[in-house]
């Protein structure tokens, strides 16, 4: 009787596990993030990004990964206030490619900063779906830390959800975590007639 009883009841529920996540370390490639958002259409509030990928759990530290373009002065300072509001800012020059675009590459930056701090956190946030990345995803994960990997399916690579611990897709939870219009609301008809109620008191 006790075994059967033991064999239909988890000793943890699904929520708990993931519940469960320790110290929370965050990594972000913000390009790919930025087209992932291009994508869905949507424009991120990066407050709201931190506080759902943290979810209730101690963050470590939030790193954000970009290339720089050192005349936009527009993307200096949505950078600095980046840095002002919870996230450590990791920067590269961007360089011109033959085809007249720009790119920086900082998926060695990415995965020498989840190593290197292997032992002070206990789960691993990427936000990211290159799957270059998916060595260092798996080298971590024999460390012992639990990854999560956050991205847009149709841009993510299989090789990297094979080797973590949680896929989440942004489509999922884009509600959760883009800027909402702000709607501004002027009455000045009503203050009139207001204005005019008591005048006449």
């Amino acid at each position: 009787m006790l075994s059967n009883s033991f064999e239909n009841e988890s000793v943890f529920t699904q929520e708990q596990v993931l519940e469960n996540r320790g110290r929370v370390a965050i990594f972000i490639d913000g390009s790919n993030l930025f087209y992932a958002a291009l994508q869905l259409g949507i424009e991120i509030d990066y407050t709201k990004l931190l506080c759902r990928l943290t979810a209730g759990s101690r963050l470590l530290r939030s790193f954000f990964y970009t290339g720089v373009d050192r005349t936009n002065e527009k993307q200096q300072g949505f950078l600095l206030w980046m840095r002002r509001n919870g996230y450590r800012v990791i920067s590269k020059d961007l360089v011109q490619l033959p085809d007249g675009s720009k790119k920086a590459n900082l998926d060695v930056e990415i995965a020498v900063d989840m190593m290197s701090l292997v032992g002070s956190y206990d789960t691993a946030v990427l936000v990211s779906g290159d799957g270059d990345l998916a060595y260092a995803v798996n080298a971590v994960s024999y460390r012992g830390v639990r990854v999560e990997v956050v991205s847009l399916r149709s841009m993510t690579s299989d090789s990297l959800i094979n080797v973590a611990d949680r896929y989440i897709d942004l489509d999922n939870i884009k509600e959760d975590i883009q800027k909402t219009p702000r709607s501004y609301t002027y009455r000045p008809l009503s203050s009139i007639g207001l204005m005019e109620n008591v005048e006449d008191e």
